[in-house]
């Protein structure tokens, strides 16, 4: 009996063993997210693979502007950016109100076969902008979470009739498209190649075309989805009017917001997204998640309850422990020009990271600006406040943009210096905001800007087209077609307004992309520049002269940059240890040498160097 007793036990030790061992361990943030190089697609506008998908003006029914042209047809990939097209002319909009119903035809096709640009470039992580099914260009207002847009994919007729296969809130019901079934190809092509791949999810609100919205306004208050929403009040039948109202993003009634308690979204949409994470993290559920995502990008996030991203969390990382989650936690008051410190959503139980638009904040200032330009002391300021803030962990993951969908880019950032950072970085008829070309002067500012992001900690994120040279002010303007090199672009010759200005040539900038693709390089090589300590240093030399050092397990380089048009000279004499006689700039490869005991390096105009002992 005693020997049966020890028996069972034993088996049952083995068994709990077992399963002890079979519990996936979750990291406070993945690994491979510290030393990745992101490159942000905005699909719609990336790259036309397949101009059989091209939307049609049945694809926009139900989204702003909410009128397409009978003439309407699928914009120019190349032409003139300002210049109306020619069903624009008498649409009744002013040139805003038409990019509304622009269509370039960007499609999954086209990411695919741009992957070894991509990866050419050296990156190593995709971040899409939204791709599930929506009426609009930028699918912040997804009509379904659980498909992929059918004009991203091969057979937007087909993936309807699938759609009508359907009961959106049943799950087992769910079948896969040919747009799903393209996602889930670009998914392993991009894990074939060690990319990583990452999508937005926008679960704050939805668009009118939203199953569940549009079953409330056809049902109303009999609708089994109508405490999925805010309703401000219900529709009377008895009268002409149409009383219905309900709460929107920011007040925007083309976003209805889900509803939320103390702890997020309530019981139905909660469950819903649930299933939706499940669907693209582990697309076929064996539990093998190599076929899915990895990871998400979460939309306004500061506007959704903690508690709700805290089991989000758990969600996500039940299903993959190596999974990514960065949030969009932005501007605590925007009037004020004041950021969050996104602390407490960094505290290991909500978010690996955040996109780093402080990050661009303070490099704009110190690079780009003129007038309001701050020093190198008030720049280390900025960027040591971060450090003091953030866990290390989350530090090196964090999402150091230099542009994106949201503001101007980076370089009409610089070609518009002072303007506070994403405030009105648009051209109006009342404002003098420049849309001209970036001029040889600005392009090293640009490639200085790009050098410090690819020598800080945190990952560095390229917004699409920025490494091509492409230019222009906050959305509509940051969403041009990417230039490519084998394409010809009509040049940009028109203002929206009538106002002068300059005739610019509009190509691929191979001088630009090299620059991108060497100190990407220098990065990708060089783990001290994305795992190391950073150490701000105290420099005998002229206010724009600037240096940090590296460090990784006795690894060491050291980065100097000059943030002026002058040129400029730094003296090392303990910032490179004594028994270093030579180091070698990885940027141009030249050899550097002490002499008498230290190292006196010339910087030209807006140079950045990255030095590394011999």
């Amino acid at each position: 009996m005693k020997k049966q007793i020890s028996l069972f036990i034993i088996i049952i030790l083995l068994a709990f063993n077992s399963c002890a061992q079979e519990k996936k361990v979750i990291p406070r943030v993945p690994s491979w997210a510290k030393t990745v190089v992101w490159y942000q697609i905005f699909p719609e506008r990336f790259n036309n693979g397949d101009k059989s998908n091209d939307p049609a003006a049945i694809d926009m029914a139900g989204g702003w502007p909410y009128k397409v042209a009978e003439d309407w047809q699928v914009s120019s990939w190349t032409g003139d950016w300002y210049k109306l097209q020619p069903w624009e002319v008498n649409s009744g909009f002013d040139f805003y109100g038409n990019t509304g119903t622009r269509r370039y035809g960007g499609d999954l096709q086209g990411v695919i076969d741009k992957l070894d640009y991509l990866q050419n470039l050296g990156v190593t992580a995709l971040y899409f902008n939204p791709l599930f099914e929506s009426p609009s260009l930028h699918k912040y207002d997804a009509a379904m979470y659980h498909h992929i847009d059918n004009n991203f994919g091969p057979d937007p007729a087909k993936d309807r009739e699938i759609w009508a296969q359907e009961d959106p809130i049943d799950p087992t019901t769910w079948k896969w498209t040919t747009a799903d079934k393209l996602f889930l190809k670009l998914i392993k092509e991009c894990h074939k190649r060690d990319m990583k791949i990452i999508i937005d999810g926008v679960f704050n609100h939805v668009g009118t075309q939203f199953w569940a919205f549009k079953d409330v306004v056809k049902n109303q208050q009999k609708s089994r989805f109508k405490d999925w929403f805010i309703i401000n009040k219900w529709d009377d039948p008895n009268t002409e009017e149409n009383e219905f109202d309900y709460a929107g993003w920011y007040g925007v009634k083309d976003l209805p917001e889900f509803r939320e308690d103390e702890n997020g979204l309530v019981t139905g949409p909660k469950e819903h997204v649930h299933d939706v994470v499940k669907r693209w993290l582990d697309p076929d559920g064996d539990g093998d998640t190599s076929d899915g995502i990895d990871g998400w990008r979460l939309d306004v996030a500061e506007m959704v309850k903690l508690n709700f991203w805290k089991e989000f969390r758990t969600w996500v990382k039940e299903i993959n422990p190596d999974a990514y989650l960065t949030g969009e936690v932005w501007w605590e008051d925007w009037n004020n020009n004041k950021m969050f410190n996104a602390a407490p959503w960094l505290q290991g139980d909500a978010f690996d990271a955040v996109m780093n638009y402080r990050f661009t904040r303070a490099v704009k200032r110190y690079v780009s600006d003129v007038y309001s330009k701050i020093d190198k002391q008030a720049f280390a300021d900025s960027l040591q406040n971060q450090y003091d803030e953030y866990n290390n962990d989350n530090l090196y993951v964090l999402m150091n943009l230099l542009g994106s969908h949201d503001t101007e880019r980076l370089a009409s950032m610089i070609v518009n210096p002072d303007i506070l950072y994403d405030h009105n970085a648009i051209v109006r008829p009342e404002n003098n905001y420049d849309i001209r070309k970036p001029n040889d002067v600005e392009r090293m500012k640009q490639k200085l800007m790009a050098g410090i992001q690819m020598t800080m900690p945190g990952a560095p994120m390229l917004y699409y087209g920025d490494e091509a040279g492409m230019w222009g002010g906050d959305d509509p303007n940051c969403r041009k077609p990417m230039v490519w090199s084998e394409l010809v672009y009509e040049n940009e010759s028109t203002h929206p307004f009538g106002k002068t200005r300059p005739n610019d040539e509009v190509k691929f900038n191979e001088d630009l992309f090299g620059w991108y693709k060497n100190m990407i390089s220098i990065r990708n090589e060089n783990k001290c520049l994305s795992l190391g300590d950073i150490t701000f240093l105290t420099l005998s030399a002229q206010d724009n002269v600037f240096g940090y050092k590296r460090a990784l397990d006795g690894d060491m380089m050291l980065v100097l940059l000059n943030n002026s048009e002058q040129s400029s000279q730094a003296e090392l004499i303990n910032e490179i240890d004594t028994g270093v006689e030579s180091v070698t700039d990885l940027v141009t490869g030249k050899v550097l040498n002490r002499k008498n005991g230290k190292f006196e390096i010339p910087l030209g105009a807006y140079q950045i160097m990255v030095l590394k002992s011999n």
